[in-house]
């Protein structure tokens, strides 16, 4: 797991790409893994083509292992 970092908000990671369309490709692609996984990551999108993941396990309000594998998969996209 690459630049993952933990914080109090949770296991974060910011992700750049070429446009806004690629971005965009990216969270619709985290999106569906997500559903499968049960597991929803905080995400915004900012200066147009950054994508900055949020992971933490909201009922525990902490960083699970449920974060770590989340963050692998989403690791695979890119």
């Amino acid at each position: 797991m690459d630049n993952w970092q933990e914080t109090q908000s949770g296991l974060v990671k910011v992700f750049t790409f070429i446009n806004f369309v690629k971005a965009i490709d990216f969270v619709n692609e985290i999106a569906i893994i997500a559903e499968t996984e049960n597991h929803h990551p905080d995400i915004l999108i900012h200066s147009y083509k950054q994508v900055k993941i949020t992971l933490i396990t909201h009922d525990e309000d902490q960083i699970t292992c449920k974060d770590y594998a989340l963050a692998k998969l989403i690791d695979a996209i890119k």
